[in-house]
């Protein structure tokens, strides 16, 4: 029975539900007073459950579809505007013992490098990232209670956050490791944690067996589940996400929605941030054998239409996806991205050789931070580093709350701005430099708050001279 305050995996994520909703959307696809209805109650910024999302996302009619796609941007820039925060991966470990079949990572791969930092290693990437500009990072490992302890996160977020090179500093460390207890999560909330993320992959219980045939990550209920043992260990900003291409898209799509209603009703507040990965070639992977791959058609409508959906809650794009697929994106809903990222173990400080690949997945884009955020103001977009938030305690349903009210937009823009003129002194080349200040005078006459506006530029002045890290 489908119940979205229950705290069991298979009554919050109910099949009985996703398919009926499956149905339902389908029967509607072309409902063209259904939509216009649909549309205009998202007209509020309040969201959209999953079955009105679908019969959105569902739709073939064109005009009705071009109606989608502007509010989608509507939405984006009334709450995102053009802010894109950029962040890089950290892969410190690629041991893993489960059997997941579309990721490298499995034990039974035999032939790829095994790795894991030492602490001394970790420096040596974070100086590195920190050498590119870097200021947010997400922590990857591989599922290994031996190789991968607990024990040895918290130590290497605690190396992370002590690391002063030059003007850089880690500001914020997201951690992406496997479902854990609420005493781990705990343990990761006191260690300075921003988001904790975890992919679901797939919400079709039986193709997630299928999927991960061996290993504790088989544990389906466990695994989803996580979230809210994150929450009760005191994290309240967890972001999900799916693999689409490994099952229907559909299917996960209404499994991603009704995740975050389920966290919305049951935890108060719903993620922080959604992922929307697709399936890569990697080592030992070929993903031409997921039949369920989808195009870059319904990936931009997906990211539309999520956005519609959850208006409030970040969307995150990685550089699995090409600089084309990344540029569709942006503009209808995509709020983070990574840049320069390395997706091998120590790939930082040495590029790896084909033959000692430790890589997950091969990097679709593969520029540099700074052709990255050159290519961002480019297309108008400010590049930004900002970690205020998290630093501030606006976290959880606090931030939910200013986000809704609007307030949230007296600190991002000009925490943005700001954020992006370190990046500029310190790191930028002579042309991103130049475009980069053309950004900066341009948008810093949109921060609508006389004060804030005054007090931002002050703040600029003082990074030209040397000072660094103001926020609001």
């Amino acid at each position: 029975m489908y119940d979205p305050k229950s705290l069991k995996a298979e009554e919050f994520i109910d099949d009985d539900e996703i398919q009926a909703t499956i149905r339902y959307a389908r029967e509607n696809r072309n409902n063209r007073e259904l939509v216009d209805a649909i549309l205009e109650k998202a007209k509020a910024c309040k969201g959209l459950n999953h079955r009105d999302a679908l019969v959105l996302l569902e739709c073939e009619l064109p005009d009705e579809n071009e109606k989608i796609f502007q509010l989608a941007r509507e939405i984006k820039e009334k709450f995102y505007g053009n802010r894109i925060v950029m962040f890089a991966p950290l892969y410190l470990s690629n041991y893993c013992i489960n059997g997941c079949t579309y990721c490298p990572y499995h034990r039974q791969n035999k032939h790829i490098r095994r790795k894991k930092l030492t602490q001394d290693e970790i420096r040596a990437e974070v100086i590195a990232l920190q050498d590119m500009g870097h200021k947010r990072l997400a922590l990857e490992t591989g599922e290994d209670p031996v190789n991968n302890p607990i024990e040895y996160v918290l130590e290497s977020i605690k190396t992370i956050y002590s690391i002063k090179h030059k003007n850089g500093a880690i500001r914020r460390v997201n951690v992406n490791i496997a479902a854990t207890t609420v005493e781990n999560y705990r343990k990761l909330k006191a260690a300075g944690i921003g988001t904790y993320i975890l992919f679901q992959e797939t919400y079709n219980k039986k193709a997630y067996e299928e999927l991960h045939p061996t290993g504790p990550k088989h544990d389906y209920a466990y695994h989803t589940e996580a979230m809210d043992r994150a929450m009760e260990g005191g994290i309240d900003d967890v972001g999900c996400g799916v693999l689409f291409g490994l099952n229907l898209y559909r299917y996960d799509f209404v499994g991603l929605l009704m995740h975050a209603e389920h966290l919305e009703a049951a935890k108060g507040v719903g993620p922080h941030t959604i992922s929307v990965p697709r399936i890569r070639p990697a080592d030992d992977i070929d993903a031409k054998t997921f039949s369920n791959a989808i195009s870059d058609d319904i990936f931009e409508k997906i990211v539309a239409v999520l956005r519609i959906a959850v208006p409030y809650t970040g969307i995150i794009i990685s550089t699995r996806e090409s600089q084309k697929a990344r540029e569709r994106v942006l503009k209808l809903g995509v709020s983070q991205i990574s840049g320069g990222s390395r997706t091998s173990v120590g790939g930082y400080v040495h590029e790896e050789s084909e033959e000692e690949n430790s890589a997950q997945f091969d990097v679709n884009d593969t520029r540099t931070l700074d052709q990255v955020v050159n290519w961002l103001l480019g297309l108008g977009y400010i590049p930004s580093f900002c970690t205020a938030c998290y630093r501030e305690g606006r976290t959880g349903d606090r931030f939910m709350s200013l986000v809704k009210s609007g307030q949230i937009a007296n600190c991002c823009l000009p925490n943005a701005l700001m954020t992006l003129k370190e990046y500029l002194e310190d790191y930028a080349s002579p042309e991103t430099c130049r475009k980069g200040e053309e950004v900066i005078k341009r948008e810093l006459e949109h921060i609508t708050n006389p004060k804030v506006r005054a007090i931002a530029a002050d703040h600029l002045r003082e990074l030209h001279d040397g000072k660094r890290d103001f926020r609001f």
